[in-house]
C-alpha cells in the first residue's frame, strides 16, 4: 500500500479523537491508531495511566497490545502506528520489540521524547530490527491539546 501525506493526516485525525477521549477522562491527551499494511485499523488507544494506576499504560503500549490480541501475533510487521506525541524511551523500545514498520507523531516532546533525547533505537544497527519515524503531522492540533490539558491543571493548582 502506497502512503499518502493524506492518509497520515487521516489516521492522525483519528489519534487525535482517542487524545480527546483522554483529556475528557483527565488522562494526558495522547492518542494512537495501529494501522495495517491495506489501511485496515487493528487498535485504538489513549492513554490509561490515572485509571489504571499503571505506568506503562501509554497509548502506543495499548494500541501493540490490543494488535496483537486481534492479530494473534507479537508481531506488527508492515503495521504502522500513528500517536500524536513523540514516542518516550520506554514506548520506542517496545514498538521495536513488535517489529512495526514505521512510527508517524504529531508532536515533538524535547523533555521525554525518544528522539529527542537522542535515544534512536529504530535505526540502532546493534539491534535487530529498525523501522521508519517521521514527526511533525499535525503537529499544531497534537500540541494544542497538551499545551491546553496542562494549561488547565497548572490553573487548578493554584486555587
Amino acid at each position: 500500500m502506497k502512503t499518502l501525506f493524506t492518509d497520515h493526516h487521516w489516521y492522525m485525525t483519528m489519534a487525535l479523537d482517542e487524545a480527546f477521549a483522554a483529556y475528557k477522562s483527565l488522562e494526558v491527551p495522547i492518542g494512537a491508531v495501529l494501522v495495517s499494511p491495506t489501511g485496515e485499523v487493528i487498535a485504538k488507544a489513549h492513554n490509561l495511566k490515572e485509571k489504571t494506576f499503571d505506568t506503562t499504560a501509554h497509548a502506543e503500549i495499548l494500541c501493540i497490545k490490543e494488535g496483537s490480541v486481534k492479530l494473534q501475533n507479537w508481531r506488527l510487521s508492515d503495521c504502522t502506528l500513528y500517536v500524536t506525541l513523540e514516542p518516550c524511551p520506554m514506548c520506542l523500545s517496545a514498538l521495536l520489540q513488535a517489529r512495526v514498520k514505521a512510527v508517524i507523531f504529531g508532536a515533538y516532546d524535547p523533555k521525554g521524547g525518544a528522539l529527542s533525547l537522542g535515544y534512536h533505537f529504530n535505526t540502532d544497527k546493534r539491534l535487530n530490527h529498525s523501522f521508519s519515524i517521521m514527526g511533525g503531522v499535525k503537529h499544531y492540533e497534537c500540541s494544542k491539546i497538551l499545551s491546553q490539558f496542562f494549561k488547565e491543571r497548572r490553573e487548578r493548582y493554584k486555587k
